[in-house]
């Protein structure tokens, strides 16, 4: 056999740029490859910058100096899925930044950003690009853009997303919006409250207590309250005051169902279901003021319609209320002395603080606190006004007594 000969390589073509491997330890360089045409050089620079970003608030501020974040929103739009996935992480990051924010709003990115919670995109830019619009609807010009741009329908089907982080951006970016009428009415369009009060189930408290804030906000409007009670929200709410664990979800989901007390129809419906007994107790027996207070509010809320005070009164309300009179904190002695004031349109209210209360009262015009004393003077004015054996407690003497210690004070 022959010698074999070794045949030569052939020289790559004159045409062809030899590979050339770069290692950069500078911001300034990674920024300008943002202008390459190279997918994999565009992709692992938005994926050093991204680290870069996250290491704090001077980095982010340098991204901005040095010109990052105009070539960087070209790149939500890039055909090739990686180098979008990393821009739009990116942005999750960057927009926290007041100033990035500002330039974000001027270069009309926001079309883009809502794009990427198209459902075919991955989770990971659902979760990135909700993050950024959570960021930017801290402001009002940024909130009307999403609005019209047609983010709450997005943010919306999002609140079903598998991803934990996913859900606490778009309700979050959701609680923001909801400050605006216009955009509550597009949410009661949208259906959103079941799922919204799906996430009162969440594992997760920082979810829960958005959504609770949401539906603060929404149930201020009678067609939201409607849909609430509907979606059976009010079980809901009353488990997680029977949640001892839940304990610091208590005060907004008391400010959810004052709002929905305003409605005679919820208000029927949470008295067959025993809901009301159980507020009224939860009420009387917590040990917390901010609680304590905020039941009472939601008590003389509900009170100005004559058809809930009469079911207050059947659930024996004065009693939780006479309870409240005797709190240590001021703000819950003022809040159940408007909530009697309140009540005191019902005859029968009257009569049961002939027996028990105005004792109380009495003793709250002594009170340090004038605007105490200035709630309980208006109870006991409702209480008294063509009421004779009401008025009996109040002579004369004891008058010119609690005045002349108020002047003293």
């Amino acid at each position: 056999m022959g010698k074999k000969i070794k045949k030569e390589a052939e020289p790559p073509p004159k045409d062809v740029f030899d590979p050339l491997t770069i290692e950069s330890k500078k911001a300034a360089t990674v920024v300008l490859m943002l202008n390459s045409p190279e997918e994999e050089i565009l992709a692992k620079a938005c994926e050093a910058i991204y680290r870069f970003a996250l290491k704090g608030e001077e980095n982010k501020a340098t991204l901005l100096e040095l010109g990052a974040v105009e070539p960087l929103t070209k790149l939500l739009t890039h055909e090739d899925k990686i180098v979008r996935r990393n821009a739009t992480m990116i942005f999750g990051i960057l927009a926290s930044n007041n100033d990035v924010k500002k330039l974000l709003r001027e270069l009309d990115v926001m079309n883009s950003v809502i794009a990427q919670l198209a459902p075919e995109e991955e989770v990971v830019i659902h979760e990135f690009a909700s993050l950024c619009l959570a960021n930017m609807s801290a402001e009002y010009t940024s909130k009307v853009q999403i609005f019209e741009h047609g983010g709450l329908e997005p943010l919306i089907r999002l609140l079903s997303s598998p991803d934990p982080d996913v859900k606490k951006n778009s309700i979050e970016c959701i609680y923001n919006l909801a400050q605006d009428f216009q955009c509550r009415a597009t949410i009661q369009e949208l259906n959103a409250i079941p799922s919204i009060l799906e996430l009162l189930k969440s594992e997760y408290p920082i979810i829960q207590l958005l959504a609770l804030k949401t539906l603060g906000v929404i149930t201020n409007d009678k067609e939201s309250r409607a849909m609430l009670r509907d979606s059976q929200g009010m079980d809901l709410l009353i488990k997680i005051l029977e949640t001892k664990e839940l304990n610091d979800l208590h005060i907004e989901a008391l400010a959810v169902i004052a709002n929905c007390l305003e409605d005679m129809d919820t208000m029927v419906l949470i008295q067959q279901t025993g809901g009301l007994k159980k507020l009224l107790a939860f009420a009387e027996n917590s040990t917390i003021p901010d609680i304590q207070k905020n039941a009472a509010k939601a008590i003389t809320k509900a009170a100005y319609d004559p058809e809930n005070r009469k079911l207050f009164h059947e659930q024996e309300v004065e009693k939780c209320l006479i309870a409240l009179l005797s709190s240590e904190s001021d703000g819950t002695k003022i809040a159940a002395s408007q909530a009697i004031s309140a009540m005191c349109e019902h005859s029968g209210s009257k009569e049961f603080f002939n027996h028990q209360g105005i004792p109380q009262l009495i003793q709250l015009l002594k009170s340090d606190n004038e605007e105490v004393r200035e709630a309980a003077a208006l109870a006991l004015a409702n209480l008294t006004t063509c009421n004779p054996a009401n008025a009996k407690f109040l002579s004369p003497d004891f008058i010119v007594s609690s005045y002349h210690h108020r002047k003293i004070n």
